[in-house]
């Protein structure tokens, strides 16, 4: 059976849904079998930053209705026969979901598939519960900045209270991505330091993003940045979709540790 991993931040605009892109496509270039579904009922990215929006015919909540079957909707990528994409609805509402359908579509993909990566939406409610509600693991992306850590740390308040694998007894396990760190804001404490959000959010680190332009133009021409060699974001993104599949890579730094935000913001976290 595969690993469910859901791909969480709290807020929008952190990188999540190009963190799910990258990392989905990086898993697969690992030689694994991943899927990676779209939680973001009416609203859905991903299908864009993969380059798969003209290849959407049907949704997860067709399939979860039963209208069609879940091969029909699957798209096999065009950078790898290893990841495949289960697109968002764009015409419903988050209010479609339930448990017992969410739990139906999962188990199917953990049977065809190594990983099963959900990019949730934005924010803390209904259809984040639901995205994080099945979840084995789960990524939090944040940005080194305060009201992106906040945000954060309610989102893994509420994957620890009401995930079922913690109902049941047992716990996610948490992996933290760091996102768009700016070295030169890092070093004029303009932006926290990978020390500082380690020490406010006690998460097990699996990489750290460094600020990288060409993103932006690789999200609009739908080919993940993990596809760009020359990037230091793309080696950044192997590097964590390495060590999700095992192997143990060395962690770069991609900027200077020392901060000054620490101890003004830690007490919002206390």
């Amino acid at each position: 059976m595969g690993i469910v991993i859901a791909v969480i931040s709290g807020k929008g605009g952190v990188g999540k849904t190009t963190t799910t892109a990258n990392v989905g496509l990086g898993i697969a270039l690992n030689n694994k079998k991943c899927v990676v579904v779209d939680f973001d009922i009416g609203q859905r990215n991903l299908d864009m930053i993969l380059g798969l929006e003209n290849r959407v015919v049907y949704d997860m909540v067709q399939v979860m209705d039963g209208e069609v079957k879940l091969k029909q909707a699957l798209i096999k990528s065009k950078m790898s026969p290893n990841l495949a994409f289960l697109a968002a609805s764009q015409t419903k509402d988050k209010s479609v979901l339930s448990s017992e359908k969410i739990l139906a579509l999962i188990t199917s993909l953990k049977e065809e598939y190594d990983y099963v990566i959900l990019d949730a939406p934005a924010g803390i409610e209904t259809g984040y519960e639901h995205t994080i509600e099945f979840a084995d693991r789960a990524i939090i992306v944040v940005n080194p900045e305060v009201s992106s850590i906040r945000d954060a740390d309610r989102a893994i308040g509420i994957l620890d209270s009401k995930s079922q694998k913690v109902k049941d007894g047992d716990e996610v396990f948490k992996y933290l991505i760091i996102n768009r760190i700016n070295p030169k804001m890092v070093k004029s404490g303009e932006m926290l330091s990978s020390e500082d959000i380690l020490d406010i959010l006690n998460i097990p680190l699996v990489g750290k993003i460094p600020e990288d332009t060409a993103i932006i133009d690789a999200s609009n021409q739908g080919k993940p940045i993990i596809t760009n060699k020359k990037s230091e974001a793309g080696q950044a993104y192997s590097r964590i979709a390495a060590r999700l599949c095992g192997q143990e890579i060395d962690m770069q730094d991609v900027e200077n540790p020392k901060s000054g935000l620490l101890k003004k913001f830690k007490g919002m976290f206390s």
